[in-house]
């Protein structure tokens, strides 16, 4: 069942620049979808390290297993995704499916396959054929290309409207280097290490131990800061890749997490991760209003955080913004069930600039008013002060409307 684009689509998708070291092919396996791609696979060059950050679930999927096992070893050949199948909660046979895929791919470029890494998305319980790689495998390989990068992005879709597509270019050590990421995700969104499957990849020529350092701090402010209906995937998965091909014009090899010359390569990571994970929230199934939350003046960052998130899961926060309708006391009921300190008579409550509530009730200059027209933007923002510390915390969401039911009323169908 095909759904509209979500309206807090961007009006145009970037052109990524080829990256060194990275060529890709998408083909139509027939997983589940027909008349689309649904499977990727990325060819990367020898000396390429990697890094991942992948669900905390205790359900994981064999593909998360299989990445875990080999990230160690910090090398990375080959990346082969699939959509419309998440080979999850799918026993013996989905670890075989793994190993097979992984042989497959190994096959074709002539690597070891523990330097293939795998990443499926889709429906959870249902057997995923290896057949269905080897039959598109040979032929996708014969036409490896650098661009477009939205290609890749396309074949990962499940119910995503929009395909996903993040690039940044920064200096490092005086050499510019590249940094092109893709995401998919629209339901299921409630990440714990990673969004539902998300790839990331650069010239740049930086150690494996700094990757993950820098990959596991950035997660924290940008995927593990997003929710669109609180369900934690079985098959989170972020993985960085990284060529080492700048170096070939001079780019510095970095191998501290803490060498001056990362900031600017840092910073324009994070921000990428960041744009992606907004580009996930504002495709969240049946979503009209993108929404951020801060959250200030709470006993620590971390209990911020617990309460923004109380906030942005709560049906009724989100039911009553898809309703327009500015009812700042269903904020009050998500920061009293959070479990975290909170004082009703030091609590204060914005919507966009107007504050509704102060000191424990109602602002004496509430308007109903200028409050409704708040709630009646695309883009709406939620500010919570607690008057207790200083920890601070920002996450995102979308609102909660029937089509989210609709599409997920039939997801299987």
């Amino acid at each position: 069942m095909a759904h509209a684009v979500s309206p807090l689509a961007p009006t145009s998708t970037p052109d990524a620049p080829a990256i060194e070291g990275v060529r890709f092919a998408t083909a139509e396996a027939g997983i589940k979808y027909r008349n689309r791609t649904d499977v990727l696979i990325v060819a990367l060059d020898e000396g390429t390290e990697v890094a991942g950050v992948f669900t905390r679930s205790k359900c994981p999927s064999a593909p998360v297993e299989w990445c875990r096992q080999n990230l160690s070893q910090g090398r990375a050949r080959a990346l082969l995704v699939n959509s419309g199948n998440a080979n999850a909660f799918t026993g013996r046979k989905g670890r075989e499916t793994v190993r097979i895929s992984a042989d497959h791919v190994a096959r074709v470029f002539g690597i070891d396959p523990a330097t293939v890494f795998l990443a499926s998305t889709g429906v959870i319980g249902e057997p995923l054929d290896p057949g269905k790689f080897g039959a598109v495998l040979d032929e996708a390989a014969g036409r490896l290309a650098a661009t477009p990068w939205i290609e890749p992005a396309k074949a990962i879709m499940t119910t995503d409207t929009f395909p996903k597509v993040a690039t940044r270019t920064v200096d490092l050590g005086g050499v510019p280097v590249t940094i092109n990421g893709i995401a998919k995700g629209a339901g299921m969104i409630a990440p714990d290490m990673a969004t539902m499957l998300s790839f990331v990849f650069t010239d740049a020529p930086i150690a494996a131990p700094v990757l993950q350092a820098l990959l596991s701090a950035g997660v924290e402010t940008s995927f593990n800061a997003i929710t669109v209906d609180s369900d934690t995937s079985t098959s989170d998965t972020l993985i960085l890749f990284a060529t080492q091909k700048a170096a070939g014009r001079g780019a510095p090899r970095i191998e501290a997490a803490d060498d001056p010359r990362l900031q600017g390569f840092r910073a324009a990571l994070h921000d990428l991760l960041k744009e992606l994970a907004h580009l996930v929230v504002k495709d969240g199934e049946g979503a009209t209003k993108f929404v951020e939350i801060a959250v200030t003046g709470a006993a620590s960052d971390a209990s911020a955080r617990r309460i923004g998130l109380s906030i942005a899961n709560s049906p009724l926060v989100k039911t009553a913004i898809a309703g327009e309708d500015a009812n700042w006391g269903r904020i009050v009921m998500a920061v009293g069930k959070a479990g975290e300190p909170a004082d009703r008579d030091r609590l204060a409550i914005w919507f966009g600039d107007t504050r509704v509530a102060v000191e424990g009730e109602r602002d004496a200059g509430y308007s109903e008013a200028a409050a409704s027209a708040e709630m009646k933007k695309q883009d709406i923002r939620i500010r919570v002060d607690l008057g207790l510390g200083e920890g601070a915390a920002t996450v995102w969401t979308c609102d909660l409307t029937k089509e989210y039911v609709a599409i997920n009323g039939d997801y299987r169908s």
